[in-house]
């Protein structure tokens, strides 16, 4: 049924949440697992760096969050025996849910996972959803995993 699965994962508890669900489909099915870490950079006017050392910096830390969150998802396949592949994307300003709808058409995935903290409200409001954005773009099925309900209350 999902032979080819995308699974989003950014070091988070919810994308940790998503990728050993789709592990588990994958274990299931007999498919093969993408993970994909979309790394976001504000669009520029220009294709050249401003030099600053705060940009440098913080570019740096998210590649490196970016390595970790595959290295981790490289290790829970091993661990699980599946077959699965990693993949980073940089957004260059486009909406994350936008580069994960690229990448799933292109990998021509069967199934898209994807972890969600679950908040609602005024939270919801001022920090948005990638998972929501996507669920509404969405041209394929759709597997949201949500935080643990004890551990989403404990981070807000």
């Amino acid at each position: 049924m999902y032979k080819q699965i995308l699974v989003a994962v950014d070091g988070s508890r919810g994308g940790r949440r998503a990728l050993d669900e789709a592990v588990k489909v994958a274990k299931a099915t007999g498919g093969a697992v993408q993970a994909l870490c979309v790394v976001q950079h504000p669009a520029r006017l220009v294709d050249i760096s401003t030099g600053f050392a705060e940009e440098q910096t913080r570019q740096s830390a998210e590649a490196d969050a970016a390595t970790a969150a595959l290295e981790e998802a490289k290790t829970v396949f091993a661990q699980a025996g599946i077959t699965g592949t990693t993949r980073a994307a940089d957004s260059s300003g486009e909406e994350i849910a936008a580069v994960i709808l690229r990448i799933a058409a292109e990998e021509d995935a069967d199934l898209v996972v994807l972890g969600t903290r679950g908040l609602s409200g005024v939270k919801r409001l001022l920090l948005g959803s990638v998972a929501e954005s996507f669920l509404r773009i969405a041209d394929r099925p759709v597997m949201l995993v949500r935080e643990d309900a004890t551990q989403a209350s404990e981070a807000a």
